[in-house]
């Protein structure tokens, strides 16, 4: 140990503690400080002036149209379905010539709910069936949360093929989609239960029918839970809308995987769109294909492929699509580097060196940020326009949130590309515009990653 340190295997003293305080009030600024971040935000008082008066919503890049109205996920973690539908809606509204749309965003929270108190389910079988140990690290991160309202990619597709999609006004929200904590407590609160009741179960040996037909009893109780507190869609319906013309239009009756198959998927077939995403861990190499271990939603369903590219290609690939008419779908780390209110994403828009002596957030690399759980996909929007420069370089994108309209520009943020590369994971966007070589991974057997692995964070 040094001579100038002051610890005593790694304890605190009155020494230490002085030697702290002594350095703290040696520097003026500190105080100033101090006197204003017990009053404020700390975040807020680290903006950059300078680079809030230089950041201009303006772009020279955009799709056809913006659609409206602005969405509002509220107290729920919805904004990968939000975000899906955001981007579905685009094309449905040139189309039908409306002057706004909304699909159902609680209609496939419904289904989700379901399918994915199911899939725990059946997960606890297969776990139980490998001799996991249910303190073991794997059974417990999934009896953590057993029923989260985050998603990705490919949980929307298995979502719209099996069960189609809606109008908002013909499955409007309600309470627990708004604010989904109540539900979402009782839902794991069951969960937990059935899975003490199944590997009971089957450590007496129970037959992997005796298993099935308890999860099917399980599934009774909650199917009524989330039926009680979402309500239930009609099997059918009728669409009644106006077009910017004023004229009245009727379509069906017909079911929600009709309305998908006959008039939306023509306009927007999810199958045709492909999830890319960026890890940059030393361990994680380019190129190759992975997944998550038992990270899914609906037993049956396609898996979470994860097609990992650098992220140049999916700025590139953003960029392109943007400028073909297509909006793009995308996951990142909402809150760093992020000033809310005035909707701004840029490394540059906290100066934390000047008001705290240190900088925060950008210190590691992207890869050793997500390696010692300082980064991780928390968020999903959807990018509406780019600006290039003369040579051709995106300089920043503009993003349609899910926070209603009280943020940013009537709820749009501005990101830079720089804040694109260090906290963007994952870009969808359509097989078209992306070469054989990127798309054959996906051919690959992916590498399968734990389930407790930064990459399947959930956007929510």
């Amino acid at each position: 140990m040094s001579k100038a340190s002051s610890f005593i295997k790694g304890v605190l003293t009155k020494e230490v503690f002085d030697k702290f305080k002594k350095a703290f009030l040696a520097e003026e600024k500190n105080l100033l400080a101090q006197n204003v971040c017990t009053k404020q935000d700390p975040f807020e008082l680290a903006l950059s002036r300078k680079v809030v008066e230089n950041t201009l919503h303006i772009f020279n890049t955009k799709i056809e149209a913006e659609a409206k109205p602005m969405t509002n996920q509220k107290s729920s973690g919805r904004c990968w379905l939000f975000a899906a539908l955001n981007v579905i809606r685009l094309p449905v509204i040139k189309h039908f010539n409306l002057e706004d749309f909304e699909f159902s965003q609680s209609y496939l929270f419904y289904w989700d709910k379901i399918e994915r108190c199911n899939f725990f389910l059946n997960n606890v079988v297969e776990t139980a069936r490998r001799n996991e140990p249910v303190d073991g690290r794997l059974v417990s991160f999934l009896l953590y949360d057993p029923t989260c309202d985050g998603g990705q990619w490919d949980m929307i597709v298995n979502l719209i093929n099996k069960h189609g999609l809606m109008p908002k006004k013909n499955f409007p929200e309600s309470f627990s989609c708004e604010a989904s904590a109540r539900m979402n407590q009782a839902l794991k609160s069951k969960l937990r239960e059935y899975a003490k009741a199944i590997r009971d179960l089957i450590q007496k040996g129970g037959s992997d029918g005796d298993v099935q037909s308890l999860i099917e009893e399980q599934m009774t109780n909650i199917y009524r839970i989330v039926g009680i507190c979402l309500g239930i869609p009609n099997e059918s319906f009728t669409w009644n809308y106006y077009d910017k013309n004023k004229a009245f239009h009727n379509v069906g009756p017909l079911t929600p995987k009709e309305f998908y198959d006959e008039h939306i998927r023509p306009l927007f077939n999810v199958d045709d769109k492909v999830c890319l995403v960026t890890d940059p861990r030393s361990t994680n190499d380019y190129g190759k294909a992975y997944t998550v271990d038992c990270l899914g939603n609906m037993v049956g369903g396609r898996r979470c492929i994860y097609n990992n590219q650098p992220v140049e290609l999916l700025l590139d690939l953003t960029a392109k699509s943007i400028k073909e008419g297509e909006a793009v779908w995308f996951g990142c780390e909402v809150s760093k580097r992020m000033a809310p209110k005035l909707g701004i994403q840029d490394l540059n828009v906290h100066n934390f060196p000047l008001l705290f002596g240190v900088d925060i957030q950008t210190t590691m690399s992207k890869g050793d940020r997500l390696l010692f759980g300082e980064s991780a996909m928390t968020h999903a929007m959807v990018f509406t326009a780019v600006h290039i420069d003369e040579a051709g370089k995106v300089e920043k994108l503009r993003v349609e949130n899910s926070w209603g309209e009280e943020r940013g520009e009537k709820g749009y943020l501005l990101m830079t590309a720089d804040w694109f590369k260090e906290f963007t994971f994952e870009v969808v966007v359509d097989k078209k515009y992306v070469s054989q070589e990127v798309l054959d991974v996906f051919n690959q057997e992916p590498i399968v990653l734990p389930a407790w692995d930064p990459m399947g964070t959930l956007a929510c």
